[in-house]
């Protein structure tokens, strides 16, 4: 027990300590607060349970140096060799997602737009209460039911999972769609615009490890789509006939049709917004001919 300690006393003896400067305390608030994010990000992902596996094997290892165990020392060192790029293979998906979120929210971007398609036409009021209507129509006999709304982040690679329609939206065709034993009634339909453009399109299940298990797969998928683009997902459940959104990561259930209604509002008004600046702001605009 001597030697231990006097291994941690040569250690923290051997420790530099800088002068600490105005930039360096900035660095390291910075650095705390992306930890903090980090963190409170990763929480809530099945990463959160390989972090705490990689923290653990950590530990064991500095035990290890401790005490000179030489063997478990010499097979560290040559998996360390490899760890990096084991690391980025478990964490693909989380790294992946991130990513994407960041691109979101970049706002330097709105000044290099590289857009090789016409501007999205936003849907109208007279949509809204089409949409409106087959949602409440579907409710009332507990018909399941995924539309998704596409915004600025296209949706082609979902779109391309489907079967591709071109259709001008309606409550009847809504309603016809995801009726019972129908060919197109599993998987979602994806709104671009004031078209119905693809149904039965496969969307990715969130990984969230906080949502509900009372939700079932329809939930999970709307949540995922959220999670990874702009878009907003209207659920309505197989089971309960209850009416729920996604939008921006965010699940809300038991929504009524009011509450839907402002909602779309918003999605729409927000929509423009974002169209807007992304026009005013544009300085280099590359088309595909």
């Amino acid at each position: 027990m001597l030697t231990f300690f006097e291994k941690i006393k040569t250690f923290l003896s051997e420790i530099y300590m800088p002068r600490l400067q105005i930039n360096d305390l900035l660095e390291i608030l910075i650095i705390a607060v992306l930890l903090y994010v980090f963190m409170v990000w990763i929480q809530s992902t099945r990463a959160y349970t390989l972090l705490r596996g990689i923290l653990v094997v950590g530990i064991f290892t500095i035990f290890a140096w401790v005490f000179q165990l030489t063997t478990i020392l010499w097979i560290s060192q040559k998996i360390a060799s490899v760890a990096l790029i084991a690391l980025v293979i478990i964490f693909q998906p989380e790294l992946r997602k991130a990513l994407d979120s960041l691109g979101q929210r970049n706002f330097i971007f709105h000044f290099f737009v590289f857009d090789n398609s016409q501007e999205t036409v936003r849907f109208s009021d007279a949509i809204i209460n089409e949409i409106i209507r087959a949602v409440n129509e579907m409710a009332e006999v507990r018909t399941g039911a995924l539309i998704v709304i596409e915004q600025n982040i296209r949706l082609d690679e979902f779109i391309n999972t489907g079967i591709e329609m071109d259709s001008l939206i309606s409550s009847q065709l809504l309603v016809n769609i995801f009726e019972h034993n129908t060919p197109l009634h599993d998987g979602a339909v994806i709104m671009r615009g004031e078209r119905l453009v693809a149904a039965t399109c496969y969307l990715p299940l969130s990984e969230n490890v906080s949502i509900s298990k009372k939700y079932g797969t329809r939930h999970r998928a709307a949540l995922g789509i959220s999670e990874m683009s702009d878009s907003f997902t209207i659920i309505v459940s197989e089971e309960t006939g209850r009416v729920s959104y996604a939008y921006m990561g965010e699940l809300t259930t038991g929504v009524t049709p009011s509450e839907l209604r402002e909602q779309l509002h918003y999605v729409q008004q927000n929509s423009m917004k974002d169209r807007n600046e992304n026009n005013r702001f544009r300085i280099w605009k590359v088309r595909d001919k």
